[in-house]
Order: structure tokens, then C-alpha cells, then sequence
């Protein structure tokens, strides 16, 4: 299924006693993946079967590091002394990396995870633990995906890291350019067609790659939703 742009979506992200999301479903809308690595949701079983997901529908795929919260699904803030991040990190990336290799495949990038992504987005005695972790690995450098217009571009590139600017199909932004806090009402969009004027309010921005995150029950119609104003020939951003 064609689209000219690059979709990505959390997946991997179930255990046997909490299902999340619908994987299976998502992954034909897809073009990149980012897949859990166990400390805020996913087990062994469900990674696997993920990354098996990703390789049968030509996904690139993507690790998704968290902060060790499972109870909050890593969306709570943690303050972790430098060599423990940068441990966390490593161990990570360096698990699923394993885990894909043994598939057949490759990690193309690294994209964290909830409360994570946000703190290296904006804070830098966070941002620069976390790229450093990623110098450390012994695989070919992955670049990381993070919030276009933040500073983590600017610290990606001091540190050698390639970045990926992101923007969010299904969440609501702050005049700031920030993305509005979950605990906020209509943080999080539901309805296809706003999540597609999003998108298209985004063109111009430098965006490679739009989310929609897998464990949003809109998930699907939402992804379905932007393939389709593709198809009608609605203007959608191509990547620049």
C-alpha cells in the first residue's frame, strides 16, 4: 500500500495479561515501526512477533527504549543517574538489535519511549546520556528519531547522531510547538479526519516521519484515514 511519506506506529507493546494495541492490523498501514524493548511494555513473545510483523510487510524497524516504568507504561518522568541511563539505553537497543538480527533484519533507528522521549527532546542532561549510549554500541551508528524543532537535532549532530524529525498525527501540539501533556482533555486525537488536517497543518516543517501511536484505539481508522486523502489526492507532505 503506497504512500509517499513516512508512517511510523509503537507496536510491540502487549504482554499475555495487558494487550495493547493491534499490531497485526497496523502494520500493512506502516512504514516504519518502532518496537518496544520490555521496560514499559512487550515480553520476548511479543517482540518477536512483532519484528516477525515488520519483516513480513518490508517495515523498517526502529527500537523503542524506555525508562524501566512498566506500571505507568513509561509515561512518568524519572530522574536516573547518568552511567544508569546510559546502561539502559545499551541494554535496550542492544536486545532488540539481537532479537532482529536473529530474524533476518536490521535496527535502522532508535526512537525512546513516553516520559523518555520528552526529557531527551528538551533537556540536555538527559539528551546528551542518551546519545552517547547510542555512540557506544557496537552496530553501525543508528540515528534517533525525535520531535522536530527541538534541541535534540542540534545535540544529535554535535554528538555524530543522524536525526529523524518527527511529527504526531494524533497528538495535540502547544503554540510552543510541545506536545499538550496526556492528562490534558483532547491531548490525544480520535478522529481520522482531524488526525489528517494535522498532518497537513505540519507540512513545511521538515517532518521525515508522522506517528500514530499503536496503543490509541484510532489507531487503525486513523492510518486508513491519511492513506486514503493520499489516494483523493489531498495535499499531504512528502517527506521534505
Amino acid at each position: 500500500m503506497a504512500i509517499s511519506f513516512d508512517l511510523n506506529a509503537d507496536v510491540g507493546e502487549s504482554t499475555h495479561e495487558h494487550p495493547v494495541g493491534q499490531d497485526e492490523a497496523l502494520m500493512p498501514y506502516l512504514t516504519s515501526c518502532n518496537i518496544a524493548c520490555g521496560f514499559h511494555g512487550g515480553d520476548p513473545v511479543f517482540l518477536q512477533e512483532a519484528i516477525r510483523l515488520a519483516i513480513k510487510h518490508h517495515v523498517r524497524i526502529g527500537a523503542h527504549p524506555s525508562y524501566p516504568d512498566r506500571a505507568n507504561f513509561g509515561r512518568s518522568p524519572m530522574a536516573l543517574p547518568e552511567g544508569e541511563l546510559i546502561a539502559l539505553v545499551q541494554y535496550q537497543v542492544s536486545a532488540l538489535g539481537g532479537m532482529v538480527e536473529a530474524a533476518g533484519s536490521r535496527l535502522a533507528y532508535v526512537k525512546p519511549h513516553g516520559a523518555l522521549y520528552h526529557a531527551v527532546s528538551f533537556e540536555e542532561e538527559v539528551a546528551l546520556p542518551f546519545l552517547e549510549a547510542l555512540r557506544s554500541l557496537p552496530r553501525a551508528r543508528l540515528p534517533v528519531m525525535g520531535l522536530a524543532g527541538s534541541p535534540l537535532e542540534g545535540w544529535a549532530a554535535a554528538a555524530g547522531i543522524g536525526f529523524i524529525p518527527e511529527g504526531f498525527a494524533d497528538r495535540r501540539y502547544t503554540p510552543e510547538g510541545r506536545l499538550v501533556p496526556r492528562t490534558a482533555p483532547g491531548a490525544v486525537l480520535s478522529e481520522p479526519e482531524e488526525a489528517v488536517r494535522q498532518v497537513q497543518a505540519l507540512q513545511g516543517q521538515g517532518i521525515e516521519s508522522y506517528c500514530v501511536h499503536g496503543d490509541n484505539p484510532a489507531a487503525l481508522s486513523i492510518l486508513q484515514a491519511l492513506h486514503s486523502a493520499q489516494e483523493r489526492g489531498n495535499p499531504l507532505p512528502d517527506g521534505d
